[in-house]
């Protein structure tokens, strides 16, 4: 009996020893106590920086932070919400792993889940699974630190497979893998991956609908459709707070409605279309699924390689020196490589499997790569932009990529498992229009007959050079001599069809060996543990070194240094010093928008966000670029004598309490007395009639006296005119990034402006305990009327979506935990009653 279950439990042990072994070879050096360098994971240590201290302070969250874009909800940056059994599911099914090694094992087991869910032999599964992981792109994006996206990825196979388990019959083990599978998926908060697998998962579910009409089975078709949208409900459940959060701070934000009618025009009813389809891959570099380097591989220098050589030697400096990516994505940390040896499977599958489910999976890798495409075939894009509800609100539709480099290895190793059943299935003949050939052969021609060709005329199929390239040497010449740039137009195309061949050639030896060993098995020159443990080694030989070119020692460094991954210069230290508790800091040395280092130390005006409030976008479009370069050609123009003068005229830094300017890290840096300070008083109130006129008002009143307010906002403001006095005060006594108080003393009723955020969702106002409304403000400001007296103002943020939705969460949780324990109390008695069965 022992020997039994060593020996059915063997091959699984030895896939997670083999997923272990190579995730551990791989990521050696945080093994040996180093830390990827990540530039995202670094950004976001920036932006989360106020909410963690708070956390770490009080022990609470505080789901608002002021140290980004003046002041956002936390949703998407930094909340640690109920410990629900879904997060300790996740974290022992990857062995408590350090991450990211957790995901990359994540990579492995999901996949291999799948696989066997579909029937896939064990041994071909393990294989299958290396495959997956090992594609290109999961790696690329760890090493640019999108963890929330790899965590999704992760959970992609093993949620279809809850799924197909579920309409093959497996009811309780297919929704308990399901719920599981999905719940974690949706913790792992990166919507757009989890959408992507809603179109899969749409696509599965209308090919299942067809098949059981078809059968006449919809009796089994709705049982397993209302068990899996139970599944759906408990996974939605136990993530309800993020999802009701995210999505009410969707509505505010870029990916929400345009409040600007200017914008209307670019605009849909999510991003805008440019911004959608700025990463959209392009047509040619659809070939780096097969071939890795078509289009160069990531942007960056060429540097020092062989290729250079093939470049005339007065110009190898200068080529080294040149971008080794040429596609039209504006830059890329490198291509979407599936593995030549799994196209050649996958092409073959789709010619020799007789299972019909091949066919909803190539409908759904087709769209992907057609979407993939973004403005390059903008007509398909402009139809799921218009018309499919949610896509408007992602960007980087390249990302859509991750469909196919999940169901172009699903279908190879079932192709794969099909030949080590019945070996003679290669030879199954395809009728062509003058010809009959066998699978076998067409998949070869297709796949290493084309790279082949490639090879041979690289010149004929493809271009070397980049739309913008092109547009770039051609300006030069019209200022050049055009003979010098056409020469050394030649010799970069030289060097990049030198990098393109290597890698043709390279997937042309890869799909000939493995077909070598598809014969060799077929005609029984070789056994099956032969064939497969060659067939692995090939696919790890061609994956794991395409893998290193992107990600390998050159991306770690010491743990501290990701542990304190920015450090305080003299300008930080000047400005800590300061024990006001509330005030902004520009930096006009970094990237105000695309940058959260200012955000780590201080309240910073810009940020790294992808999900900005839209009226602070708007706010940056129309005024704060243009004020933020205005203060920047001082400091350029070396006129440090005008800096008072401009910065008494930039209204709306200043009304964000732009208390302090870097303009050199190793300086003291400029205070601004210009600013307006927390809190202030105005003399009256503009009344605009939209969004268009407020935000263009901003430009045309004194905003230290006057206040613009929509008139959406008149029945809560009692007057226009106020009369401020020389003994008036409101000042802020006590900060906290969810709780602002102040003490406000006036003889006569005011219209005070608070230089906080506007957000109607969560933020609370009281005078003395007594609610009172909040109006916005200078188009992104809070104001309220505040009656004489002398009184504690009080603004607190607790929004609804927290209160209710962790009951919720909690709710959900102890319901799966509940369905969880039971199907393993039934599936143990079916098992025992199965046991008996046999035994009679």
């Amino acid at each position: 009996m022992k020997r039994d279950l060593v020996k059915k439990v063997a091959p699984y042990l030895s896939a997670v020893i083999i997923f272990l072994a190579i995730t551990v070879v791989y990521f050696s050096p945080i093994f040996e106590g180093k830390q990827l360098r990540q530039h995202d994971i670094k950004m976001w240590k920036g932006m989360q920086k106020e909410v963690a201290d708070f956390r770490a302070e009080t022990g609470e969250e505080a789901l608002w932070t002021n140290s980004m874009f003046g002041g956002m909800p936390a949703w998407q940056i930094s909340v640690h919400y109920s410990k629900s059994f879904v997060r300790y599911f996740d974290k022992y099914i990857t062995l408590t792993l350090p991450r990211p090694t957790d995901l990359v094992f994540l990579y492995f087991l999901g996949f291999f889940v799948l696989l066997l869910v579909l029937g896939v032999d064990v041994w071909v599964s393990i294989i299958g699974a290396i495959a997956f992981a090992l594609s290109s792109y999961f790696f690329i994006i760890l090493g640019a630190g999108h963890i929330t996206k790899a965590h999704a990825i992760g959970y992609m196979a093993p949620v279809l497979a809850g799924i197909i388990w579920t309409f093959r019959g497996e009811y309780l083990k297919g929704a308990v893998l399901t719920a599981m599978a999905l719940g974690a998926e949706i913790m792992s908060n990166h919507l757009q991956i989890t959408y992507y697998l809603l179109i899969l998962v749409l696509i599965y579910g209308f090919y299942e609908l067809y098949e059981n009409f078809k059968n006449k089975t919809m009796g089994h078709f709705f049982k397993a459709t209302g068990i899996l949208v139970i599944a759906a409900i408990l996974a939605v459940g136990v993530n309800f707070t993020i999802l009701w959060g995210t999505y009410e701070y969707g509505k505010h934000t870029m990916r929400g409605e345009p409040e600007l009618t200017k914008e209307k025009e670019v605009k849909t009813s999510g991003l805008d279309k440019d911004y959608i389809t700025a990463w959209s891959y392009g047509l040619g570099e659809t070939w780096s699924l097969l071939i890795p380097d078509v289009k160069g591989g990531a942007s960056g220098y060429i540097g020092n390689i062989p290729a250079v050589k093939k470049a005339d030697p007065a110009y190898q400096k200068v080529i080294a020196q040149q971008n080794s990516y040429w596609g039209d994505q504006p830059m890329t940390s490198g291509p979407v490589y599936v593995g030549a040896i799994v196209m050649f499977f996958f092409l073959l599958g789709m010619f020799i499997l007789k299972d019909k489910l091949k066919w909803p999976l190539l409908i759904a890798g087709i769209l992907s790569v057609l979407l993939s495409w973004g403005k390059n075939w903008m007509p398909f894009t402009d139809l799921f932009i218009d018309y499919f509800p949610g896509y408007n609100k992602f960007r980087t539709v390249s990302m859509i990529l991750v469909v196919a480099e999940l169901i172009i290895p699903v279908i190879a190793f079932m192709a794969v498992n099909a030949i080590v059943k019945n070996p003679g299935i290669i030879s199954k003949k395809i009728n062509l229009k003058f010809v009959s050939v066998s699978a076998f052969y067409l998949s070869l021609i297709l796949t290493a007959g084309v790279t082949f060709l490639f090879w041979l005329t690289p010149t004929t199929f493809f271009n070397f050079f980049s739309q913008f390239e092109l547009q770039q040497f051609n300006q030069l010449k019209q200022s050049n001599n055009p003979a010098q740039i056409t020469t050394f137009m030649n010799n970069l195309e030289s060097v990049r069809i030198a990098i393109f061949k290597a890698d043709a050639i390279r997937s042309f030896l890869f799909i000939a060996g493995a077909g070598v060993m598809v014969w060799l098995y077929s005609a029984k020159k070789v056994n099956k543990a032969i064939f497969l443990l060659v067939l692995g080694v090939m696919i790890l030989a061609d994956l794991y070194p395409v893998n290193k070119r992107y990600l390998n020692d050159d991306n770690y460094v010491r743990k501290s240094k990701m542990e304190v991954p920015f450090q305080k210069t003299a300008a930080d230290n000047y400005i800590l010093k300061d024990t006001d508790p509330d005030f902004r800091v520009l930096d006009v040395t970094k990237n105000v928008f695309n940058d959260a280092s200012t955000s780590y130390f201080h309240k910073s005006i810009g940020g790294y966000h992808g999900a900005k409030l839209q009226r602070y976008q708007d706010l940056i479009d129309y005024h704060l670029n243009k004020e933020i370069d205005q203060v920047r050609n001082v400091f350029k123009n070396q006129s440090a004598g005008m800096i008072d003068k401009v910065l008494s005229q930039q209204q709306v830094l200043n009304m964000l309490n732009t208390k302090y300017v870097i303009y050199n890290p190793a300086a003291n840096p400029l205070l601004n007395r210009f600013a307006y300070g927390n809190a202030w008083f105005v003399n009256s109130v503009k009344w605009v009639e939209n969004a268009d006129e407020e935000i263009d008002a901003l430009d045309e009143n004194d905003l230290k006296t006057t206040a613009i307010i929509d008139k959406r906002f008149k029945d809560k403001v009692e007057k226009e005119h106020f009369s401020v006095g020389s003994s008036d005060v409101i000042k802020l006594t006590s900060y906290a990034p969810n709780h602002l108080v102040y003490d406000f003393k006036s003889t006569n009723d005011q219209m005070v402006v608070f230089s906080e955020v506007y957000y109607d969702d969560g933020w609370t106002a009281y005078v003395d305990g007594e609610e009172f409304p909040i109006v916005r403000a200078n188009y992104i400001l809070r104001a309220m009327m505040v009656p004489a007296g002398n009184h504690k103002i009080e603004f607190k943020y607790n929004p609804k979506e927290w209160v209710i939705g962790e009951k919720i969460a909690i709710i959900s949780t102890l319901i799966l935990m509940l369905g969880v324990i039971a199907g393993i109390v039934i599936a143990i008695q079916q098992a025992r009653r199965k046991k008996a069965e046999t035994e009679q």
